[in-house]
């Protein structure tokens, strides 16, 4: 009977956490920076009003055709809109770990995290992460100067690859450009 070796039956991929000759590794930060909590553009008086306009001239062929639910809709968005949009986000801290990837201290961890890539928004460099929960999506914002660091932390644990951008992605991006302070 061959003899099997207790310790080649421990999980010890870096998926699953900190598992060491049966103990559980302390959480150790591998890189951490201070940025945003949102990428972030301020917007000027143009941009404003064209967006009324365009919500002013939809709301009311909504008004006509199926009532004032769908006008109170469009107008709490862009209500919703105008306040992350004036409103600067905070600064916040960012740490890579052994576990996982932190946001103002709140865990993502790399079980729930696929592939990552880099990409740009309102002129901010951003980590992108692919989720498993709800959104699908965790966005980072990030100093341009750390993304080998960032890269270099995150290249045990995540694949580096970018995902292609779903039609609705583009389909906001294509409409975002059309609007003026967005080119």
């Amino acid at each position: 009977m061959p003899e099997s070796n207790s310790s080649q039956s421990k999980d010890k991929s870096p998926r699953s956490g900190s598992v060491n000759d049966g103990r559980i590794e302390p959480e150790k930060d591998l890189y951490s920076w201070n940025a945003a909590s949102r990428p972030y553009k301020k917007r000027d008086r143009d941009f404003w009003i064209t967006t009324v306009l365009i919500t002013g001239i939809s709301g009311m062929i909504l008004l006509f055709v199926e009532g004032f639910m769908p006008v109170i809709l469009i107008i709490s968005i862009i209500f919703l809109y105008y306040i992350l949009n004036s409103v600067e986000p905070e600064m916040i801290q960012f740490k890579i770990t052994n576990r996982g990837v932190k946001m103002a201290d709140k865990l993502n961890a790399y079980d729930e995290l696929g592939r990552y890539w880099f990409s740009k928004r309102y002129n901010n460099e951003i980590i992108v992460f692919e989720a498993y929960t709800i959104g699908g999506r965790l966005e980072m914002v990030i100093n341009p100067t750390d993304k080998e660091k960032i890269k270099k932390a995150l290249s045990k644990y995540l694949t580096f690859e970018e995902v292609p951008a779903s039609k609705l992605d583009q389909a906001t991006e294509w409409f975002s450009k059309k609007l003026p302070g967005n080119s």
